[in-house]
């Protein structure tokens, strides 16, 4: 809606009036009100990941948030704003399922969140989320934050229109054991950390459970449990498993009783195979996976979000020192192998969804990760599927979101040049809506409002 149209109230007594001409002209209002809030955008190649095809010469109309109609050469209504992408190719607004938004500025030592208080990591992360979504993300999955709850208070300021930023689903809290891969671990023995710092710490079914309830109190979309140890982490492993059966068991069953899905960090074949037993909907990182869980999560329907661009990040941070060498120590022959266990799983037909543990790289890089996924065995389309169908599917979203269909949000990106024949385009996003609402354009007047006309 243009801006002087939200200003206009259209109530029951402003059609009442006693006089003619201004209850006409007020009608007249009203409609050209009804009208102004009409977003038309000519797609010169529209990308179709449900069907997994490209249309051409298409035009998508908006309406309140969401998609109402879309065709090719449809008729555009008049007084309609239109955008003008039809030098572009338009995809949906991409999604990224392993995120770490509300963690503020992050660096390699995850001592440096005691540096802060909770509220200055909030609002570092403001800048997070805009980052985000200017790289064309327009929704993600928040899979955990140290400072607990920070991701709920970030999602619902988005949410609010206080500050530009994804649609983000969030976990709240590390559901971990104590010392576990979720934990602040490190500090001398006799520090006693603040509540928010060991929120999810659980050490039995019944702790699962209630830790569970607790976040399912507080607002949470999702729950995140660490199946093994981490490479981010100190006195941690990435090989050695934290929870046992029982307890990933707990936290699925308990989670299914507020509707809530349940993604495990597990780099160990065993703790992988674990999660996928409980019922897990995703397996985060997987680098250890074995054949048998392979064959597993064939079975169960269970996602792969293997994060397989950061390994670059990480020995960066170690070439530059900022990287701790105990981390560099757990990643030694991970990335590789996890690369490898991508194109594997792949290759036998698991589920994969987009994920890139954002934070570990600079926020608003994860689009570097689709060339990854393509040099590692996907085409250019199955990468694209991955952040926005499939991760949808994951996220249980799909009526919403992952595609541009009628009665879907509006969550619209374009990009010069054609992704399927250069998927690292991706990394370079050049228009941005979400729900209907432009957040970055072209540098050129392509996206100008023009006279509303057939296409």
């Amino acid at each position: 809606m243009q801006e002087g149209a939200r200003l206009l109230v259209c109530s029951p007594e402003d059609q009442n009036v006693r006089r003619p001409l201004f209850t006409a002209a007020v009608a007249l209002l009203c409609a050209l009100s009804a009208t102004a809030q009409v977003t038309a955008i000519k797609a010169g190649r529209l990308l179709d990941p449900d069907a997994g095809t490209v249309l051409t010469n298409q035009v998508i109309l908006i309406r309140d948030h969401k998609i109402y109609e879309i065709g090719k050469s449809l008729a555009i209504p008049p007084g309609a704003n239109v955008i003008d992408l039809s030098n572009m190719t338009v995809l949906p607004g991409l999604i990224d399922c392993h995120t770490h938004v509300a963690d503020g500025q992050v660096g390699g030592e995850p001592f440096n969140v005691l540096r802060k208080t909770a509220s200055q990591i909030v609002l570092e992360s403001v800048t997070n989320a805009r980052k985000m979504l200017a790289s064309g993300f327009t929704t993600v999955r928040d899979v955990g934050t140290y400072r607990a709850l920070n991701d709920v208070a970030l999602r619902d300021a988005i949410a609010r229109g206080d500050i530009p930023g994804p649609r983000m689903f969030v976990a709240g809290a590390y559901i971990t054991i104590t010392g576990g891969a979720g934990a602040m671990t490190g500090q001398a023995p006799d520090i006693q950390l603040p509540w928010d710092l060991h929120y999810g710490e659980a050490n039995s079914p019944w702790e699962v459970r209630q830790r569970i309830r607790q976040l399912a109190h507080d607002g949470v979309d999702l729950i995140k449990v660490l199946s093994t140890g981490a490479v981010l982490t100190h006195g941690s492993s990435p090989s050695h498993l934290e929870f046992t059966p029982e307890e990933l068991n707990a936290a699925v069953d308990e989670a299914s009783h507020f509707g809530l899905r349940v993604a495990v960090h597990a780099h160990a074949a065993q703790g992988i195979k674990n999660a996928i037993l409980a019922g897990a909907a995703s397996i985060e990182h997987a680098e250890m996976v074995d054949d048998e869980g392979i064959a597993l999560a064939l079975k169960h329907g269970t996602y792969f979000d293997m994060d397989i661009y950061d390994e670059e990040c990480i020995q960066a941070g170690g070439k530059n020192g900022t990287m701790p060498p105990d981390f560099l120590q757990h990643d030694a022959e991970l990335g590789q192998l996890q690369r490898e266990n991508f194109r594997k799983s792949l290759k036998a037909g698991v589920k994969m969804a987009f994920g890139t543990d954002a934070g570990v790289c600079p926020y608003g890089t994860s689009g570097k990760q689709f060339a990854y996924m393509v040099k590692y065995g996907m085409t250019p389309m199955q990468a694209i599927q991955a952040a926005t169908t499939s991760a949808a599917d994951l996220l249980g979203h799909s009526k919403e979101i992952g595609s541009i269909k009628p009665g879907k949000f509006a969550d619209v990106i374009a990009v010069s040049g054609d992704p399927i024949q250069d998927v690292s385009l991706l990394e370079r996003v050049d228009f941005v809506m979400k729900a209907g609402e432009v957040y970055k354009s072209p540098k050129s007047d392509a996206c100008n409002a023009q006279t509303a006309g057939a296409y």
